[in-house]
């Protein structure tokens, strides 16, 4: 679905606060995020690039594990279209 006047997809609901965002191609990333106008801006992201977990990446919402690898990547902005899914950050990070 997309607006008639801008061309660009509709956010249907309301996004704030820390989550891990798994993006197409392998990409997941952790940081404070934001919807506006089809794009996703995640502010303090770190790229994880090493999971660390036993029972998968939903482990990781109340934080990284010891062995968990994330690099600082600074602010990231993505087309929503490229967003596989999202996890509320519960705390840690």
């Amino acid at each position: 679905m997309s607006s008639s006047k801008t061309g660009r997809p509709l956010v249907t609901f309301f996004m704030h606060g820390k989550f891990i965002v798994v993006i197409d191609n392998g990409f997941v990333h952790v940081g404070d995020c934001s919807l506006d106008g089809g794009f996703l801006t995640m502010t303090n992201a770190q790229s994880i690039r090493v999971w660390g977990t036993t029972r998968g990446l939903g482990e990781l919402v109340s934080g990284p594990t010891k062995k968990t690898v994330a690099d600082p990547l600074g602010v990231v902005i993505v087309p929503v279209g490229r967003v596989v899914f999202y996890l509320k950050a519960e705390g840690g990070w």
